[in-house]
């Protein structure tokens, strides 16, 4: 039998901060919207919320659904801001 490195439960039940040296923070006005981020999040640490407070940068985009990201899940592998065709998640340094 193979050992493989995987585990039994979803990583949303486990909190990641804590060894997080970066964290992706997304500006708003260069979002579009693509859920790009969302998909390819491997923690599911990336919600897509309807917010008021988040205007469309665009009128051709009509769901003003906004991923927010969940830093307690969020492990900081930084996948998410590698693949934003728009640059609009940059990973910052954890601040201690």
């Amino acid at each position: 039998m193979a050992i493989l490195p995987i585990t039994s439960v979803s990583s949303a039940t486990k909190e990641m901060a804590s060894w997080r040296t970066s964290k992706p923070v997304i500006e708003y006005s260069k979002c579009t919207r693509c859920e790009i981020c969302w998909k390819f999040c491997p923690d599911v640490a990336i919600d897509l919320v309807i917010d008021p407070d988040l205007k469309s940068p665009s009128d051709r985009f009509k769901t003003l659904e906004a991923p927010v990201i969940d830093y307690n899940h969020c492990k900081g592998c930084g996948i998410c801001a590698a693949e934003c065709p728009f640059g609009a998640i940059e990973m910052v340094r954890e601040e201690v």
